[in-house]
């Protein structure tokens, strides 16, 4: 058996964490991190405090060396050509990486992407996917070309989306989807038989980075769209709500069919329709929407009953709506 593949790894995310236990484990069969790229510490929390990320604190405690560069310099590029690694693997790292750099392992830099490619190409994978109400999503190895996100493909892991899932839900389940597919992978890419084919960029979908406003709610829309919105853009940036000039966030919601028939004048879209043991109704374009979480400003996120006793959102109150930015477009965003 050949000896294990010296490897650089680029990530910041928690979501990193399986695959590279995995790396110092079983993994090191086929490949051995020798040094960690991660953002530099930032100021987190209500404190502000300087705090490391997960991938240097997994990285120190493993005694693996770390890089926190603010851009990937020209002298960042020659340390890791010094270094004479055999492959990088990148995941959710942060910075753009320039054609010098992806080619200095020996061979080439390899990317796990967080959505099944060519769909959701770009910054927000799994939040665009759920809140797009896809019932798969999952995770690509892929190696890293210049275009975003459009290299070619080695292999791929599939995850299910339930629909109560929200984005972190469904993050930790493709963090985990990230070990089969290294353990598919790495021994035949170790053995110069992992074999990678082109994309097929006409089918390509992209998503973008998320913004606050992205947190609106327009109710002539039908249920299920609202509904896979709201997990998806949980916890950031939260989609709310307005009632009695205070923004409520919702954490979690679900289509619900109304009880009995169906009336042939439904009512207005945001009207609250009641409450019942699991949520709030609303009712939207189509069908009812049912708030299972709520959270008022400097409040915590708590199941619709117990916010609803303190909180109370009378039956015929109307929510108002506002326009929805567009998540996903067949062109790389601005």
């Amino acid at each position: 058996m050949a000896p294990p593949l010296k490897l650089a790894f680029l990530g910041s995310d928690p979501i990193a964490l399986p695959a590279l236990d995995w790396l110092a484990g079983e993994g090191s069969r086929w490949a051995q991190v020798a040094a960690a790229y991660t953002q530099p510490d930032r100021p987190a929390g209500r404190g502000q405090r300087t705090e490391p990320g997960p991938v240097k604190r997994w990285a120190e405690a493993h005694g693996i060396p770390v890089r926190q560069p603010e851009k990937l310099t020209p002298d960042e590029t020659e340390w890791l050509a010094a270094q004479r690694f055999d492959a990088a693997l990148v995941t959710a790292y942060g910075h753009i990486l320039g054609d010098a750099f992806l080619g200095a392992p020996r061979l080439g830099t390899l990317n796990l992407h967080a959505s099944l490619l060519p769909k959701y190409r770009g910054a927000s994978p799994i939040q665009t996917a759920v809140a797009s109400g896809e019932r798969e999503t999952g995770v690509t190895l892929m190696r890293i070309v210049r275009r975003l996100d459009a290299g070619p493909i080695a292999d791929a892991e599939r995850v299910l989306v339930g629909p109560l899932d929200t984005a972190p839900d469904v993050e930790a389940r493709i963090a985990t989807a990230c070990v089969p597919l290294l353990a598919r992978a790495l021994p035949r890419f170790a053995g110069g038989e992992l074999a990678f084919a082109e994309q097929d960029h006409v089918a390509a979908t992209f998503c973008r980075r998320l913004a606050k406003e992205d947190g609106t709610l327009d109710f002539r829309a039908p249920a299920a769209v609202l509904a896979a919105r709201i997990n998806g853009l949980w916890p950031w940036p939260g989609c709310v709500i307005t009632f009695a000039g205070i923004t409520l966030r919702i954490g979690l919601a679900d289509a619900v069919s109304p009880p009995g028939r169906v009336d042939p004048a439904p009512a207005a879209p945001g009207l609250v329709l009641g409450a019942d043991d699991d949520g709030l109704r609303v009712a939207t374009g189509e069908g009812v929407l049912r708030l299972r979480r709520l959270q008022r400003p400097g409040g915590k996120a708590l199941a619709a009953a117990e916010f609803l006793r303190g909180f109370p959102l009378p039956v015929g109150a109307c929510l108002p709506s506002r326009p929805m930015t567009a998540l996903v477009g067949r062109e790389p965003f601005r």
